[in-house]
């Protein structure tokens, strides 16, 4: 045993940010896991390179741990694009043996409509748009960014394309959840593009909607007991405190909801 859970916890960031040791992408999480028991790791893959790059860097991150560690399996906990990493390495690789359970939180399983229609933009300008990205995330520490192949790789005929290559094993457990936001503006960092996403597809956590998200077990849509409810950014814990102070049906604290899915792993024998 390993804590509380039988194997490790293989955490795997997605887009926009990557694991740092004084600024955790997780926020409090992590650590919350550790004090019950949990040992805990993480992706460590650039914040906007490819899937493919991505799932080549995840691939030689599960060796190494379990190589290290010398556990059986691991489990992986990935958030948004970081859910398509971990499906390109463990099928790209040949992993399955390695990984006992994968839990998805909100990720692009099935594309964003939305994506759909921006790309309806000029290739010239979708191109531009990925170079100053590329720009600002290699100074953060990208080591092979690829913004515009990323862009592509969330519409939904890519996303689809991918689900058809890259299936489930049917020794790994898969679950997914997914999160939403009250109204457009629960989150004044997210609230154009949920706006825009609210426009052309309905209710989203600022980026993706219940049905791009869903895969494996879908355990269904979270919600905050909050006056706003849950964002893309509070998915991770991005500012380190409680949803809100009140009890009640709904999530407060996201802190709370990790503890419950390893909990649940834990009494599923992972």
């Amino acid at each position: 045993m390993t804590g509380v859970t039988r194997y490790p916890i293989l955490m795997v960031h997605g887009m926009g940010f990557r694991d740092r040791k004084r600024i955790n992408y997780w926020g409090r999480i992590p650590k919350a896991l550790e004090r019950m028991g949990c040992r805990i790791f993480y992706g460590g893959q650039d914040s906007n390179a490819s899937i493919e790059t991505n799932a080549r860097v995840l691939a030689d991150k599960i060796r190494t741990i379990i190589s290290e560690t010398g556990a059986e399996k691991l489990n992986i906990i990935a958030h948004s694009k970081g859910g398509l990493d971990v499906r390109g390495a463990i099928c790209d690789y040949h992993l399955e043996k390695y990984i006992a359970s994968v839990t998805t939180i909100n990720s692009p399983h099935h594309g964003s409509k939305t994506v759909d229609l921006l790309l309806k933009f000029p290739d010239w300008m979708v191109r531009v748009a990925g170079a100053c990205t590329d720009l600002v995330f290699r100074i953060l520490g990208d080591k092979e960014p690829d913004s515009y192949q990323v862009f592509h790789s969330l519409t939904t005929k890519k996303a689809e394309e991918f689900n058809q290559i890259h299936t489930n094993d049917p020794n790994i457990y898969y679950q997914s959840f997914a999160f939403v936001m009250k109204h457009p503006f629960g989150d004044i960092f997210l609230w154009l593009p949920s706006l825009i996403v609210w426009l052309v597809e309905g209710e989203n956590d600022g980026l993706l909607t219940p049905r791009a998200v869903k895969w494996g077990e879908f355990q269904g849509v979270v919600r905050s007991n909050s006056g706003r409810g849950i964002s893309h950014c509070d998915e991770v814990d991005m500012r380190r405190r409680r949803l809100t102070k009140k009890q009640g049906e709904g999530v407060s604290d996201m802190v709370d909801f990790y503890v419950d899915v390893v909990k649940r792993l834990a009494e599923n024998g992972f």
